[in-house]
């Protein structure tokens, strides 16, 4: 009986090089793909774990040197979906938003309490509309602490990402919150100046 040696390629080489990285990639957490909850929204496995007291979640992410934000989803939506299956999947855009901010995804249409900033207590979607979420997906951005709460609804927002932006302006609009941007200018004039 002959003994054969088995050669590895170039070729060889390169294929399991990339089947490591790519088990790499599914097996930590902050690449995961994202998947549909019991409510039908998209998640990744980076985001917000809460109790749904708001003033918590935003104290939380402060400590932790990021900045909070709530996404609106809802069960269906195609721009939604979108957001995750493409924005999402950029390892870019991921990386830069799954470092800098925590994300509590909310249900448009959802019946869970959260507590809101100031201490009313409502279910997802009574408190959407209590800040004027009109549709999915839609993010609010917030001050990095509650001293910089001082109005209610959207007026406690420093930044609004109303539908779902290309995946350039998309990127652009976490950096803008992320570097203040909104103390200089309105998003549309700071992302001018960074072209």
């Amino acid at each position: 009986m002959r003994h054969c040696r088995h050669l590895i390629t170039r070729r060889h080489a390169l294929a399991a090089i990339s089947a490591a990285a790519i088990g790499l990639r599914s097996a930590s957490p902050g690449f995961a793909n994202p998947r549909l909850s019991d409510d039908g929204l998209y998640q990744m496995g980076w985001y917000l774990e809460s109790f749904l007291d708001l003033s918590d979640d935003l104290a939380g992410a402060t400590a932790k040197g990021k900045r909070f934000a709530i996404m609106w989803g809802l069960k269906g939506c195609p721009a939604c979906k979108r957001m995750h299956m493409v924005h999402m999947m950029d390892p870019k855009i991921e990386s830069y938003v799954r470092d800098n901010f925590e994300i509590l995804h909310l249900n448009h249409i959802g019946a869970r309490e959260v507590t809101d900033f100031d201490g009313h207590k409502r279910g997802e979607k009574a408190l959407g509309e209590s800040y004027g979420i009109r549709f999915t997906p839609t993010i609010q951005f917030f001050p990095e602490t509650m001293a910089g709460l001082t109005s209610s609804g959207q007026g406690r927002e420093v930044a609004r990402m109303p539908g779902l932006l290309e995946p350039r302006d998309f990127l652009a609009m976490f950096r803008y919150v992320r570097e203040k941007g909104y103390e200089q200018s309105p998003f549309p004039d700071w992302l001018k100046r960074q072209a």
